[in-house]
């Protein structure tokens, strides 16, 4: 992977919402859907929209015909903040690891300030994959191969998002109060 020094730093503070990159959203939500989509991600999604936060949800946000993967990235870049949501099967998801080496880029330009949640999840089982990410990229290696540049950027952007300060979690449902002003108070 290479020292962390000699590379880019993911964004990780309020340089990354400056005046000069307003875009149509505060808050991009990344996550995989079936792991929090019914309980957490509604929650936060509530929370968020009730603050006046504008907040991007694919599933809601996409339109009929639009191209998936040039559609996230428009959004991406549109967006001051990006919330990942890491849970337990986010890295079985080829959608979720593309999505978050986009984020990963947009915050290491400067451009996107990233915040992770650990969603009934540990940072070290996604900055060095364990348990069900191990699992899962196992899987990806099966299909794309050892070397594959895919799942070596994958890996990247695991290992820079799992190493930046985020909010830990292991409850159904419930936003803590910190953690929406945590959100709040770089999305506007």
């Amino acid at each position: 992977m290479g020292s962390a020094g000699s590379k880019a730093r993911v964004t990780s503070s309020a340089a990354a919402t400056s005046s000069s990159n307003r875009g149509n959203f505060h808050v991009f939500l990344s996550f995989r859907g079936p792991d929090v989509h019914s309980t957490f991600l509604a929650h936060l999604h509530h929370a968020l929209e009730r603050e006046g936060v504008r907040t991007y949800v694919d599933r809601e946000d996409l339109r009929a015909g639009d191209e998936i993967m040039p559609a996230l990235r428009r959004a991406i870049s549109d967006s001051r903040i990006a919330i990942v949501i890491f849970s337990v099967n986010f890295a079985s998801s080829c959608w979720c690891l593309d999505e978050l080496v986009e984020i990963v880029d947009h915050g290491k330009r400067g451009k996107l300030l990233v915040k992770p949640v650990f969603y009934r999840v540990e940072p070290r089982e996604v900055r060095t994959p364990r348990f069900s990410f191990a699992k899962a990229l196992d899987a990806h290696e099966l299909k794309l191969g050892k070397d594959s540049g895919m799942l070596r950027r994958w890996r990247e952007a695991l290992y820079e998002a799992g190493n930046l300060s985020g909010w830990h979690l292991d409850v159904d449902g419930y936003v803590p109060h910190l953690l929406l002003l945590w959100i709040v108070r770089d999305g506007r």
